[in-house]
């Protein structure tokens, strides 16, 4: 019986979650399943991933197959590069001290990349966050002058029609009066 790891798909429509199951490589994707050995979760950024590390170990030391996705969970926690120093302390070239120094060291580096990673994307969550927030503020501000500068036009305008009209007096200075004839003289 060949056994897969591989994801088992849960969740409703459009929004996925998976057990990582342990089946017959015959059974169908969501079918029969010899063990559960954790769960992922794509939505989350980053992805969650809760994985009984020694459970797949043993696993894999059984000859157990992952699927692809699986593979690349594994990578992703280490899963693979342990049991690639385990075979090492196998064929003597480590020992199991030195095996497990190397792989504790590549664990604290990926959770430092991780922490760094995540860090990085809130930064720039809220770069993103604060330049959306001035442009949103400079687009108030001009329907505010706009609406500002329309209230003013209106103002003007009834101010131009209630006011009184001023009759203005235009005063000669010269003593001299002309004359100019007047159509009706004309005709």
């Amino acid at each position: 019986m060949p056994t897969r790891i591989r994801l088992q798909r849960r969740g409703k429509k459009g929004s996925p979650f998976f057990h990582i199951v342990i089946a017959d490589g015959r059974a169908p994707r969501d079918g029969k399943f010899i063990e559960t050995i954790g769960t992922y979760n794509p939505l989350t950024t980053p992805a969650s991933i809760e994985l009984d590390s020694e459970k797949a170990l043993e696993w894999l030391k059984n000859g157990a197959s992952p699927s692809e996705t699986v593979h690349a969970i594994f990578k992703y926690k280490g899963i693979v590069y342990k049991y690639h120093l385990l075979k090492g302390v196998k064929k003597g070239a480590l020992t199991q001290e030195q095996a497990e120094a190397k792989f504790q060291s590549w664990l604290l580096e990926k959770e430092t990349k991780i922490k760094s990673k995540i860090n990085q994307k809130s930064q720039e969550e809220k770069q993103i966050e604060k330049k959306l927030i001035e442009a949103e503020e400079k687009a108030n501000q001009k329907k505010a002058d706009a609406v500002a500068a329309k209230r003013a036009k209106e103002a003007a305008k009834l101010a131009a029609k209630d006011a009184p009209i001023e009759e203005t007096v235009v005063e000669n200075t010269t003593d001299e009066v002309t004359t100019e004839p007047t159509s009706t003289e004309q005709a």
